[in-house]
């Protein structure tokens, strides 16, 4: 399956390349502030938690790798993912350290949001945020997302159902 590019103004969501990518995704795994994530990891199990890629093959859509046009760096992650056990299929991202705080994360969901209800005609989407994780419960909340209800995980605790609304 070829994993579609999209654009905004400001980056590029492609496929993720070892090359390129790896060492900064391993970097911000390794980090106490992927806790919310499932981290942090050390380098071999970011190497496993790099193969939620195969979710593009498995699912027909997933994650990409989030690119500053300006610059060609890495800035983290964002798409649209669906693992076992999970409610429904959900919005995620995740930013690099080094890139926070300049509103990469939020111009990349509303990109995978669109991409989710135009190309994939989805009626609905949601993103799942750890009770804790204040800075992505902001940026829901940002995005026009509702919290819709609480559920107890039985690995990640308390987990924000946030209700995204089909307005693109």
């Amino acid at each position: 399956m070829e994993i579609p590019v999209l654009e905004t103004e400001r980056l590029t969501l492609r496929e993720f390349r070892e090359e390129t990518d790896f060492e900064a995704y391993a970097e911000f795994y390794g980090s106490e502030e992927t806790k919310y994530y499932g981290g942090p990891l050390d380098r071999r199990d970011a190497w496993r938690a790099a193969a939620m890629m195969g979710h593009w093959i498995i699912r027909g859509y997933g994650a990409w790798a989030v690119e500053e046009k300006a610059t060609g760096e890495f800035c983290g992650i964002v798409g649209l993912y669906y693992p076992e056990g999970w409610p429904e299929p959900e919005i995620t991202w995740s930013t690099v350290a080094a890139k926070q705080g300049q509103g990469f994360a939020a111009e990349a969901a509303k990109r995978a949001k669109r991409y989710a209800f135009e190309t994939l005609g989805w009626q609905q989407v949601h993103s799942c945020i750890s009770a804790e994780n204040i800075p992505s419960i902001k940026l829901a909340e940002k995005l026009g997302a509702s919290l819709e209800r609480v559920l107890e995980h039985p690995t990640k605790g308390k987990i924000l159902i946030y209700r995204h609304s089909n307005e693109i």
